[in-house]
């Protein structure tokens, strides 16, 4: 009867295992295959990574550059001239860009109304930030800009 106690693997399915330091005849003997002297040949001798023998490391050799904030705020952009080709019956919110196709993550970023562009039409536009000349614009068309807290 086979149980875990008495398996044993098939013949010639496992090599003997190399016994290093056993004496010359052994044909691992002297120097236990870890070549002549050296810091790889010392017991306990080897480099940390990243090491590079001496030379300045990859990772000091790279430049650094600032931080990333973690406090940063990121918006959808869409300018005046985009807004421009849409009707003016119903107001404009990240929820109707999104649903035109104009934004892809409403949810996820805020927006941003800029300037760029004419307005002709009187658009009820709320967003997330507006810059000042896209404001400007808005309301010389006779529309409203409303910031979205």
């Amino acid at each position: 009867m086979i149980n875990l106690g008495n398996m044993k693997p098939a013949k010639g399915a496992r090599h003997k295992t190399k016994r290093i330091g056993r004496g010359n005849s052994s044909g691992h003997g002297a120097t236990s295959t870890k070549g002549n002297k050296g810091q790889i040949a010392r017991s306990g001798g080897y480099h940390k990574v990243g090491f590079e023998g001496g030379q300045m490391p990859l990772q000091r050799r790279l430049p650094k550059f600032g931080f990333t904030s973690v406090n940063k705020k990121e918006y959808t952009v869409i300018n005046l001239a985009r807004l421009n080709t849409l009707p003016n019956d119903k107001e404009i919110t990240p929820e109707v860009l999104l649903g035109l196709g104009l934004i892809k993550q409403a949810q996820t970023k805020s927006v941003k109304i800029l300037g760029t562009g004419n307005v002709d039409k009187a658009y009820k536009v709320k967003a997330h930030k507006f810059s000042e000349s896209a404001v400007e614009k808005i309301t010389k068309s006779g529309g409203t800009a409303e910031v979205i807290a």
